[in-house]
């Protein structure tokens, strides 16, 4: 695979260029994360929001949730927004799914990231009922390396089984696998995919693993250029090898455009503030939950604030062409399609990236 990044055709830049100038003035609300807890009954090693069993005293209430929900119906479409539930791990929060069924009842789709090891018979009925479309379940390895990693003795099973049963329910549409690639499992991802197979998901989602929450303090998960090589020509090979299955690229970064289309089959974007906003835990309203937690970047709280007038009048940073520029990404040839990549791994502080291509691999892409 060329892994070349030049840029050679300099008016498709300038275009592509002006077009995210003018979608960055937008603000349609096509998706919204709700994370509904921050509490977890695992443990991982690469935890971007670092989330434990602790009971957070400010965790958003059903009602509250509910009420935010109508305002936003009131003032928007709901069939055309989908609804990202996330944590901490969601079925975790008792009256997740009567706060779902308020949710399908007003017209919004729905879908649930989770480690799946909770689902059961019980769980699956609840799903049904409140036509949940969509789950992604975590698996980062064959079963002692995905016990270990997740730092849960004994639930790899009930996650197999789990997902078993998601694939029969009749309201879900999409069931599907994601795999945060590391250098602890990057040898066991032909073993994953006959894993994945033998289950019968058809929908496998990778994503290296990014420098946030536990992972940015754990060196040894990081992937490195190589790693990143090898993870990029497994899934080029075995979209080949397996036409049947759909091999997806996770939300990623900037790799130029001849990579990012063929991961992805588009150029690369970062969406939250513009497409997509979260409601976190407490109650804050917030770009995408993957973004570092830092005060001043919150736009407001559903406690006192209105997610619409919120949504329409704020998320102004997000909002500008030059949202993460700073005097070395813009000197960089690649700043107008990359515009310094995403924001989940961007250095507020510091106002840098985490995460540059370049730096990973020393601009020698070519071989």
């Amino acid at each position: 695979m060329n892994y070349d990044f030049n840029i050679k055709d300099d008016n498709f830049v300038e275009e592509y260029y002006k077009y995210r100038k003018k979608e960055y003035k937008k603000h349609e609300l096509k998706g919204l994360f709700l994370e509904v807890t921050s509490r977890c009954n695992a443990r991982c090693e690469h935890c971007g929001s670092s989330c434990g069993d602790f009971v957070p005293k400010d965790e958003v209430t059903k009602e509250e949730l509910c009420k935010v929900l109508d305002d936003i119906a009131a003032h928007y479409d709901p069939t055309k927004i989908m609804l990202y539930v996330t944590g901490g791990e969601p079925l975790v929060k008792k009256d997740l799914f009567e706060i779902m069924d308020h949710a399908n009842k007003l017209g919004f789709m729905w879908g649930i990231t989770t480690n799946g090891i909770l689902v059961d018979e019980k769980i699956i009925k609840k799903m049904e009922k409140t036509n949940m479309k969509t789950v992604s379940v975590s698996i980062d390895g064959l079963k002692d390396l995905h016990e270990s990693f997740r730092r849960v003795p004994g639930c790899f099973d009930k996650i197999v089984k789990g997902l078993k049963l998601m694939l029969k329910c009749p309201t879900i549409t999409d069931v599907q696998i994601t795999t945060v690639v590391n250098k602890k499992n990057i040898d066991q991802l032909d073993d994953i995919l006959k894993l994945v197979k033998d289950i019968g998901v058809k929908n496998w989602r990778l994503i290296e693993v990014n420098p946030i929450g536990r992972a940015k303090n754990n060196d040894e998960l990081a992937l490195g250029a190589e790693g990143m090589k090898r993870m990029f020509n497994f899934m080029f090979r075995t979209r080949v090898e397996n036409p049947d299955m759909a091999i997806t690229y996770g939300c990623g970064h900037y790799y130029g455009p001849n990579l990012n289309m063929a991961l992805t089959g588009t150029l690369y974007q970062c969406f939250t503030g513009y497409w997509v906003a979260s409601i976190l835990s407490n109650g804050d309203i917030y770009g995408c939950p993957d973004i570092e937690r830092n005060p001043k970047l919150v736009e407001g709280n559903i406690r006192k604030d209105s997610f619409v007038d919120v949504w329409e009048n704020g998320f102004k940073r997000y909002r500008r062409i030059n949202r993460t520029s700073n005097k070395k990404c813009k000197a960089c040839p690649d700043w107008k399609l990359c515009l310094g990549d995403a924001f989940h791994t961007w250095d507020f502080k510091n106002r840098k990236p985490n995460f540059c291509v370049r730096e990973i691999f020393k601009e020698d892409l070519s071989e």
